[in-house]
């Protein structure tokens, strides 16, 4: 297992998928050990993936402060990866709130990116957050499953602060309830760093109009991808997102909730890797 120090001396850790030009992947949890995303669907076997553990996750080392696990302080972490790599450029996906983290990377180092990937990621550091109504009404989606009616009211209970998480609503990040998604969702505590999850998006974590305005000087080409089910963001907001990048284009994968890489491997690796190659120009979305 492969590690670097950050600039604060924290020692950080990271695990690589393959060899050759690579994929840096952000994790999201937030704070969640990037053990949950696999290799990405098989990803992996076509483009050799650097996965990172942010600092109090997975294999890196818990930090002197927290207050470092603020998602803009974790810049530093990500550019300091950079240099470890020795890559001049690097192609970057965030996943889920790695999406803000990306984001926020591209914001300040836009010179340092190649080509950025978004994959239903809440877009915090624009200042968009998935509102009670979105989650809601990707929700009702689901209403022919059979796990529903028990898992919708707990849900709405938590998406309106009145309730805690609770497992039996997990179906409703992902797109089929199956038993690979069982297993993956079975993972999820032993992975996550609750305590740097409270400070991740804390005050001060995003200036959406100074984000806004940095990513101008973005010309690496952006994929932001939603899932049809997804309502964390749904396709409508990370549409809307779009709009501040200036390279970018948008796609919704059918079918697919959170972890489309799940729902159906072999259409996420083929528009991923599209992305990736460059078939075709990166255009703007439809309007």
């Amino acid at each position: 297992m492969p590690t670097f120090t950050a600039p604060d001396g924290t020692r950080l850790a990271y695990h690589l998928r393959g060899d050759g030009d690579p994929l840096v992947v952000l994790p999201g949890g937030p704070m969640r050990a990037s053990a949950y995303l696999g290799d990405l669907g098989g990803l992996g076997v076509h483009r050799p993936l650097v996965l990172l553990d942010l600092r109090g996750t997975g294999d890196s080392a818990v930090p002197a402060d927290p207050a470092t696990y603020r998602c803009d302080r974790l810049v530093d972490d990500v550019e300091a990866l950079r240099h470890h790599l020795g890559l001049e450029r690097m192609d970057v996906l965030g996943h889920s709130a790695g999406g803000s983290l990306a984001t926020l990377y591209a914001a300040r180092y836009p010179e340092r990116v190649g080509r950025l990937l978004l994959v239903t990621a809440t877009p915090w550091a624009l200042g968009m957050p998935a509102t009670a109504e979105d989650r809601l009404a990707a929700a009702r989606l689901r209403q022919s499953e059979p796990w529903f009616e028990e898992a919708f009211e707990a849900f709405a209970a938590w998406v309106a602060g009145t309730g805690d998480f609770d497992p039996v609503f997990a179906p409703f990040f992902y797109g089929r309830w199956d038993d690979a998604a069982q297993e993956h969702e079975a993972r999820g505590d032993e992975e996550c760093n609750d305590q740097a999850a409270d400070v991740y998006g804390s005050e001060g974590a995003y200036d959406p109009p100074a984000t806004r305005a940095a990513l101008a000087r973005l010309t690496a080409p952006v994929l932001v991808l939603a899932g049809e089910l997804d309502g964390g963001p749904c396709p409508g907001l990370a549409r809307r997102a779009v709009d501040a990048y200036p390279n970018a284009e948008f796609t919704v994968q059918p079918g697919a909730g959170h972890h489309p890489w799940l729902d159906d491997p072999e259409w996420f690796v083929r528009r991923v890797l599209a992305f990736l190659d460059g078939d075709g120009p990166a255009l703007p979305a439809p309007r």
